[in-house]
């Protein structure tokens, strides 16, 4: 059985299209230890994602990719002149993982914030708690559902 899952990403540093056009992306930078542990306790090859755009004009859901490969150290955590480097990491003991993530498709249309949080059949919801910010999170599979069916 398949998990489902949401990240995000600010259009301006990565977007659906950067993945349409890249096909497969090593989702990296993620700071936050229950993000990683998703990435990595849960995320199994083949698991579709919900790819949202956020920190935007209009935030929303705007495709779908899949998780490509089990989750690996991110590469980032030990180059001393990357944004995303912790000196208190080692290879030897990795602090933050990553999982890659392939291009499926674009919605037909931004599936936003807005109309996602009317709606009552997707209370619960990670996305939608007040001050949820975290970048990676699982989708209950009847949320998938009713989102798809928005599209």
């Amino acid at each position: 059985m398949k998990n489902h899952w949401l990240m995000k990403s600010e259009p301006d540093t990565f977007s659906i299209d950067d993945l349409k056009r890249n096909r497969q992306e090593p989702w990296d930078g993620v700071r936050n230890y229950q993000a990683r542990n998703f990435m990595r306790d849960g995320m199994r090859v083949g698991d579709p994602v919900f790819f949202y755009h956020s920190n935007c004009s209009e935030p929303g859901i705007v495709g779908i990719a899949k998780v490509a490969t089990d989750a690996y150290p991110d590469p980032s955590q030990f180059d001393p002149k990357s944004t995303y480097f912790d000196p208190a990491s080692s290879r030897d003991n990795p602090r933050w993982m990553l999982v890659d993530v392939a291009f499926v498709r674009k919605l037909k249309r931004t599936i936003t914030l807005k109309e996602l949080q009317a709606r009552q059949d997707l209370d619960g919801m990670p996305l939608l708690r007040k001050g949820n910010r975290l970048s990676v999170m699982p989708v209950d599979p009847a949320h998938w559902q009713a989102i798809l069916a928005l599209e």
